[in-house]
Order: C-alpha cells, then sequence, then structure tokens
C-alpha cells in the first residue's frame, strides 16, 4: 500500500477516535482492563451470592472511576467535552437500570440462581463492549460522512419515547424473541444442571448448558437496548471518544448495580415514564439542531432533573402504598420485576 494511502487512512481513524489525546485513551483502556481483571480474578474467582453490601462497594468504585475519569477529561479536554461525557454517561446509566429489568426476567425465565448471575453478567458485559465498540464506530463513521444521519436518530428517539411512554409498566418476555428461540433449536443443550460452566460433555460431544443460552439471551437483551442508547448519545455528541468511553464506564457498572438494585426494583415505577421524556427531548434536540442550538448544559440539567424526579416520584407513590395497606416486603430470596 502506497504511503498516501496509509496517511489517508490514518487520518480517517484519527478523525473518528481522537488520537491525539492518546493518553486518555490508554488511562481508559488500562482501567478497563485492570478492573475486568480483578473483578474475574480476585473478587468473583469463585461462584458465590453477590451481597447488597459487595454490590454496593463496587457500585461506588465503577461511579468513582467514571467521575474521576470524567476530571481527566476536564483537565485535559475542557469543559464542554467533560459536561458531554457526564450527560452522556448520565443518561447510559439511566437507560441502563431499565436493562435490569429484563434481566431479573431472563434469570427466572431460565432458572438461573443468584450463584450463578454474576458470571453470566460478567461475560455478557464482555459481550456488550465488543458490540457497542463497534456500532459507535460505525456510528460515528456514518454521522461524520452523512450528517443527515442525526435526523433519523432524531425521529428514531421521538419514536422510540412515544413507544416506551404507551408501554411503561408492561412485563417483558424476552425468552419470546426469535433470537431465542432459535438459539435453543440450533443449539442441543446439555441436560441436567452444570453448574458455572457454559459447556460441557453430552452424548461424547462437547454442548452448550442452559447457562450459555441464558448469556446468549442477556447479549440479545443489550443489543436490543443498544440500538435505544447509542442514538441518544449522538444527540449529546458526536465525538467517538466521549460515545464510547461514556458507554462502557455505564455498561461496567451494570453488573453491580443490578445485585444493588435487584431486589428493589419494581419500585421504580416512573423511571420508564422518565426515561420516555428524556429520549423526547434528546430527539426533539436532533430534529431542531440547525434551528435552535442548546446548549450541553441545559441537556445535563434536564437528563439529570428528569430522572432524579421520576426516582423521587417513584419512591414517593412506594411510600403512600405501603402508608396505606401497610409494610409488604417481597418474599425472602424474591426478585418482583
Amino acid at each position: 500500500m502506497s504511503c498516501a494511502g496509509l496517511v489517508g487512512i490514518f487520518g480517517g481513524v484519527n478523525d473518528i477516535f481522537d488520537l491525539a489525546h492518546l493518553e486518555l485513551w490508554l488511562a481508559f483502556g488500562v482501567a478497563v482492563v485492570v478492573l475486568l481483571l480483578i473483578d474475574l480474578l480476585v473478587a468473583h474467582r469463585h461462584a458465590h451470592v453477590v451481597s447488597i453490601r459487595e454490590a454496593a462497594a463496587w457500585s461506588a468504585l465503577w461511579i468513582g472511576v467514571s467521575l474521576l475519569f470524567n476530571a481527566g477529561v476536564w483537565w485535559l479536554l475542557g469543559g464542554q467535552r467533560a459536561m458531554e461525557f457526564l450527560a452522556a454517561y448520565l443518561v447510559e446509566k439511566s437507560l441502563s437500570v431499565d436493562n435490569l429489568f429484563v434481566f431479573v426476567v431472563i434469570f427466572r425465565t431460565f432458572g438461573v440462581g443468584p450463584i450463578y448471575q454474576h458470571r453470566v453478567l460478567f461475560w455478557g458485559v464482555v459481550g456488550a463492549i465488543v458490540m457497542r465498540v463497534i456500532m459507535i464506530t460505525a456510528g460515528v463513521a456514518l454521522v461524520h460522512r452523512f450528517h443527515w444521519i442525526l435526523y433519523l436518530f432524531g425521529a428514531f428517539l421521538v419514536y422510540t419515547a412515544v413507544k416506551l411512554a404507551m408501554t411503561a409498566g408492561q412485563e417483558a418476555h424476552p425468552e419470546k424473541s426469535a433470537a431465542v428461540r432459535l438459539a435453543r433449536r440450533w443449539f442441543r443443550v446439555a441436560p441436567g444442571e452444570h453448574g458455572e460452566k457454559f459447556w460441557a460433555r453430552s452424548g461424547g460431544r462437547l454442548a452448550p448448558t442452559m447457562l450459555f443460552v441464558t448469556l446468549i439471551a442477556i447479549e440479545i437483551s443489550d443489543l436490543i437496548f443498544a440500538v435505544d442508547s447509542i442514538p441518544t448519545v449522538f444527540g449529546i455528541s458526536t465525538d467517538a471518544f466521549v460515545i464510547i468511553t461514556s458507554n462502557i464506564f455505564a455498561i461496567l457498572g451494570l453488573r453491580a448495580l443490578y445485585f444493588l438494585l435487584a431486589g428493589t426494583i419494581y419500585r421504580f415505577h416512573y423511571l420508564s415514564h422518565g426515561l420516555a421524556v428524556v429520549l423526547g427531548f434528546i430527539g426533539i434536540k436532533m430534529l431542531i439542531g440547525e434551528l435552535v442550538e442548546i446548549p450541553t448544559w441545559i441537556s445535563l440539567l434536564v437528563v439529570a432533573g428528569v430522572i432524579t424526579i421520576a426516582i423521587l416520584l417513584s419512591l414517593r407513590m412506594k411510600k403512600e402504598e405501603g402508608r396505606d395497606s401497610g409494610p409488604n416486603p417481597p418474599p425472602s430470596g424474591e426478585i418482583q420485576p
């Protein structure tokens, strides 16, 4: 390949990934790899039920690392990029909470006990990171080349917001999806219990276990949510660095957040309504971007304010229900969607 061709390729990659700030990319990569290795090889080397205390500690760690990284973005790239990162992180974090409802249903449907759920979610997150990096890279490249795609994203978000508002509170049924049904048909699942193994010997050959089918269902659910969440972040920033890092930091804290909220997530009744408002706002912002420019700090205030109000209203409703009917906590070990 000619030198001109190499320069052209490098220039295209640099336009997408902003390699001028390679130190931030390296810091991000090192932080992600180190924490994942600690999580897998030290904290969860042996399968066990994740306690609320352990989940809270990991949640605090992931949020702390994310905010520390955000401070680094502010220091090296300025306040505008830092606000974009924080707004995108809050959006992704909020949307990921909605994804937890589906995780609860998937684990209940496939009969995966609490002791093995962390293993499924860990590898589910690894797969989600790979998928999202590919999708975001392709999206940024398309937006840089065809700016009008942002209008399609905006229209899609408005449609998604209306759909989410109309279906809020309805129970999800991921086991009925065509992808999960095909996975069950393609793979000859090894019968019986196989602990934390994804593959086991059955009839003299290696076959996937039900835990592996559960992992596929988790990956499918994240792919579906990514189709909604990634266009949302493009309404906040078109910078690949901001989108990728905020997305991945939000995903990395998803497992700890699941174990922290799994027993109480049913209380967030108005969260889906709040997310619908956020999606609608960002979609409209993208559609009118050429006519009215809404500053990033306003987007940040809207996202944080709407999500906070939705959570407070949910907690207030739960408190009033408890006052009317008396305390009625879910049975021990049972998770209510």
